[in-house]
């Protein structure tokens, strides 16, 4: 036995194997961690949130608050006193038929809201499938949502004259004489809602687009092979994929359409019986010095466009659609 065998003897360091490497933390003096700091950290996202709803309140809350006031009271918007009149605004509005009866037109345009989604749909689900020049399409029937409308009502203008644009369109098609588009109150309104028909239905094409073409390819696949035609496909998996999106819709047709204001206010100012409830109500508040009554006229407006969302939502309850 050699000198170095020996050295390595059950005693000796070499004996109990490889020594271990030093820990490096062995010298540090740890820290104890804080529980207390615990507790405030259920407050941390409401730091972020603070901002947001900040501005929430002040431009959105606090302006309702402040309506709900002046409907309660007879008030031309200059004076600094005002008269308390209680339920009298509100009274007012139910029970004038010529306030009333600007719900009338609102139909018109809720019945041109439907159309507008079945066009938009039936758009979408033709755009989303291999078709030629598919992209040159959307850009064409998504275009006009990105128009100023102030310049679509005097676009509008000129297409709606007497003589005009739509006139020489139907010459072209053998239906001669001049029609009072905007002049005849049987026409204004189905004009109207014809603009914006053509102006918002790129919207909600896009919507149902997207949701469209998150649905999975292999649904299309297997609806194939059992035979599946076009209009199978779209009932039974197109429509129950995107019934969110199209829930959605409704609720801005409905809303949308009592609350219709711009293209009516360029194009007749709410002339030959084409006033809307927001026409009239910005009427009240700067044309006849009524910001009372406008008012209450905004506050019913809120309630009825919160009281037809509610029963939507009730009739068609919001579902979780799963793809698969």
């Amino acid at each position: 036995m050699t000198a170095l065998q020996k050295d390595r003897g059950p005693g000796s360091p070499a004996a109990a194997g490889p020594a271990a490497p030093p820990d490096p933390a062995a010298g540090r003096t740890r820290t104890p961690r804080r529980r207390g700091t615990r507790r405030y950290w259920w407050f941390t996202p409401w730091l972020y949130l603070l901002a947001p709803l900040v501005l929430l309140v002040t431009f959105t809350y606090l302006p309702i608050a402040d309506m709900l006031g002046y409907s309660l009271t007879d008030w031309d918007g200059i004076s600094p006193t005002r008269e308390n009149v209680g339920a009298e605004n509100y009274t007012d509005l139910f029970t004038r038929p010529e306030l009333f009866k600007v719900f009338l037109v609102s139909g018109v345009y809720l019945v041109a809201s439907f159309v507008q989604i079945a066009a938009a749909l039936y758009f979408a689900t033709v755009l989303s499938f291999n078709t030629r020049f598919r992209n040159l399409f959307k850009g064409i029937l998504f275009f006009p949502y990105l128009i100023n409308g102030v310049a679509i009502g005097f676009v509008f203008l000129y297409f709606f004259q007497p003589g005009g644009t739509l006139d020489s369109v139907l010459r072209l098609l053998g239906v001669d004489g001049q029609h009072l588009w905007l002049g005849d109150p049987d026409l204004v309104n189905k004009s109207l809602a014809g603009v914006s028909v053509w102006r918002y239905m790129g919207l909600n094409m896009v919507l149902f687009l997207g949701a469209i073409q998150s649905i999975p390819p292999h649904l299309y696949e297997a609806a194939a092979l059992d035979g599946a035609n076009s209009w199978q496909q779209f009932r039974h998996i197109i429509a129950p994929s995107i019934k969110p999106i199209i829930s959605l819709s409704v609720i801005l047709a409905i809303s949308g359409s009592l609350a219709v204001f711009e293209i009516p206010y360029i194009m007749t100012g709410g002339a030959n019986g084409s006033e809307t409830f927001v026409i009239q109500t910005v009427k009240l508040a700067f044309k006849f010095d009524k910001v009372g009554l406008a008012s209450a006229s905004a506050v019913v407006l809120l309630v009825l466009i919160l009281i037809v969302t509610w029963i939507q939502r009730r009739l068609v309850p919001e579902e979780r659609v799963e793809l698969s």
